[in-house]
């Protein structure tokens, strides 16, 4: 379920100390973008933070949360956005520093994506005889 107009107001409203937030629906789903940059998802009017290997720690106190998933062909399909603590929406300061952490993950993986693929060398021909 996407996020209600009211929940992504208030969550606009909370994050836009890090710059220009929007969203967007996708897959029964609503994704948070900074700058263009995918670093959250809501669903249910629940925000998930995007989390990679060097911001896991940070998440630890998310990790009592399962991680946001779909099912796929019967197996359930772990998505790498955790589960805001609900205490964050009293701690300004924290969300922020929170949404900072994500949308930092969210950078390092865009920029994974966007690295060109290795060239290959050309096989040389043997000369006919």
């Amino acid at each position: 379920m996407v996020a209600s107009d009211s929940f992504a107001e208030f969550l606009g409203e909370q994050l836009a100390a890090l710059g220009h937030i929007s969203f967007r629906r996708m897959f029964g789903k609503t994704g948070v973008f900074c700058d263009g940059l995918m670093f959250g998802m809501v669903t249910e009017n629940t925000l998930y933070f995007r989390v990679d290997d060097d911001n896991r720690a940070t998440f630890k106190e998310a990790e009592a949360y399962p991680p946001l998933n779909y099912s796929k062909q019967g197996a359930s399909i772990d998505l790498s956005f955790w589960r805001a603590p609900e205490g964050l929406f009293d701690e300004p300061d924290q969300l922020i520093a929170w949404a900072r952490a994500a949308l930092a993950a969210a950078s390092r993986i865009a920029a994974k994506r966007q690295r060109p693929a290795p060239k290959r060398k050309a096989k040389s021909k043997s000369p006919a005889s």
